[in-house]
């Protein structure tokens, strides 16, 4: 594979990544790395990458949905994210890839058929599962942990928001506020792990013109999505990210 061909191919992934998220308000790690692991571009690069791509996207949406931040409870989850990033640092190092994707995709599919079944079981509006703001800190804690090791510190929280009952609102608004902290403190920690390179940076000075384009296609898409289908949406999306979590990838 050429040097253009390999970077082309980086931009593709980066971009499907970013217009999930700008979509979503997650996913773009679960999209991007599988892809990224087809390509032969070492694991660390791909974390890095998709680190600084992540926060990137966090800032340009974050004034999106700013109003519908849920302070209280953002800070509750900045605190335990900031713990479980060097935690993270040391998962990847030391755990294998495939134990933590595989262990969570099942988590996902399986979360994503319940909440599916539920609302369609229970049409009226039912009570939170998690009354407690407190619940925040270990979603927090695992959303650091996840994040500094695979990118994936979205998962927890939108669980976390989905059990709490949030409007799409604010759980797009509290999750963008959340990935600006938690987006910035992961880079911190891939550059104190010596994750980040001169290829990451280069791949990702190649891909910000995807971002950005990804960023402009995904608001103008979110807006499109009427507002009482966006929660099956997200959960069909959750499912198919757990199915795409399985399936085999290379390993570099």
């Amino acid at each position: 594979m050429s040097a253009i061909t390999l970077i082309l191919w980086v931009v593709v992934a980066v971009f499907a990544g970013a217009l999930m998220r700008a979509i979503f308000g997650f996913g773009e790690a679960i999209v991007s790395m599988p892809l990224l692991a087809l390509l032969p571009i070492p694991l660390q690069t791909s974390v890095s990458l998709i680190g600084l791509a992540g926060l990137t996207v966090a800032i340009l949406t974050l004034f999106r949905g700013r109003q519908h931040i849920d302070r209280p409870v953002l800070i509750r989850l900045a605190i335990t994210t900031s713990i479980g990033v060097p935690v993270g640092l040391i998962v990847l190092n030391t755990v294998p890839s495939t134990i933590i994707t595989s262990g969570l995709g099942m988590f996902l599919i399986a979360y994503g058929f319940y909440c599916i079944a539920k609302k369609r079981l229970y049409r009226a509006v039912e009570h939170p599962l998690l009354n407690d703001r407190g619940w925040a800190l270990p979603f927090g804690f695992a959303s650091g942990v996840l994040g500094s090791a695979y990118n994936m510190n979205g998962v927890p929280v939108v669980v976390f928001g989905t059990l709490r009952g949030w409007a799409p609102d604010r759980l797009r608004g509290t999750l963008q506020a959340h990935f600006v902290v938690s987006g910035a403190l992961v880079v911190v920690g891939h550059a104190i792990g010596g994750l980040w390179s001169n290829e990451s940076f280069s791949y990702f000075a190649f891909s910000l013109p995807a971002i950005l384009g990804a960023t402009v296609l995904g608001t103008y898409l979110n807006k499109r999505i009427p507002t009482p289908k966006f929660e099956l949406y997200l959960f069909l999306v959750i499912v198919a990210l757990g199915i795409l979590l399985l399936l085999p990838r290379g390993v570099h």
